[in-house]
């Protein structure tokens, strides 16, 4: 068992580790014409979120241990999930906890999905195109689910590009004219989430090869969308109240 003090009790709003929320998200740099954010680390609040993001996905099953092979049902890779967040850091991390805390009932839902996705059902144009040994592998491997977790990260790659690249500027005009916040980008992040688990189930891709085929055609899609000048990404649902100005 942990022998960590976070072990103690459970996970609560207050208790969980947070970005200031309404601390400033972004700094328009008119040398370079981009948007930049500021992506700091810390090892021991990393761990701490860590924690906390188990709890919220996780609420009645105990984290045996820090490093443990249980993170995999959450969907990362090994026992340690620092080894995933290399990429996005401690900005991907504390998305995925927003995420698991202000919208529990619908984080626990796609999660869930992607533990127990429904069985895809191939049609016998796609039969004739496999060889028998194919088939037989494709028998045993019709889910169509994903690793919750590094989906997560990989749409805060997606969020913090379009931030970068501009192509979020009008939407975050729309939402907060005065200055858009970590909130309002954690709050796009939990917006992405849901429309990119629709998106998939929608795609019903083969198998998880085919993630970045449908990742580049949902980005092109909400690319589109924001090219729309009076597009705001906002949804209705638990993670969206007490945000201001929106």
């Amino acid at each position: 068992m942990m022998d960590d003090s976070l072990t103690q009790g459970t996970a609560s709003t207050s208790e969980a580790c947070h970005f200031p929320q309404e601390s400033p998200l972004v700094i328009w740099s008119p040398t370079c014409s981009r948007w930049k954010v500021f992506r700091g680390g810390n090892c021991g609040l990393a761990k701490k979120c860590d924690y906390f993001l188990w709890k919220f996905l996780k609420p009645n099953t105990p984290l045996e241990s820090r490093i443990s092979k249980q993170w995999c049902e959450i969907g990362f890779q090994g026992d340690d999930p620092k080894t995933d967040f290399r990429g996005m850091g401690l900005l991907g991390l504390y998305n995925l906890q927003y995420f698991a805390e202000r919208d529990a009932v619908a984080a626990q839902q796609v999660l869930s999905d992607s533990l127990h996705p429904k069985c895809r059902d191939i049609t016998k144009e796609e039969i004739s195109k496999f060889s028998k040994a194919e088939w037989e592998k494709k028998r045993m491997d019709k889910a169509i689910g994903y690793s919750f977790a590094i989906v997560g990260i990989n749409i805060t790659d997606l969020a913090y590009n379009l931030l970068v690249s501009g192509a979020l500027k009008t939407h975050f005009y729309n939402i907060a004219p005065e200055a858009p916040t970590l909130s309002h980008f954690q709050q796009t992040f939990c917006y992405l989430m849901h429309e990119f688990h629709k998106f998939w189930i929608e795609e019903d891709p083969m198998d998880i090869m085919e993630f970045n085929r449908v990742r580049e055609k949902f980005r092109k899609r909400i690319i589109r969308q924001l090219q729309n000048p009076d597009m705001a990404l906002c949804p209705h649902f638990a993670a969206s109240e007490g945000l201001i100005n929106m």
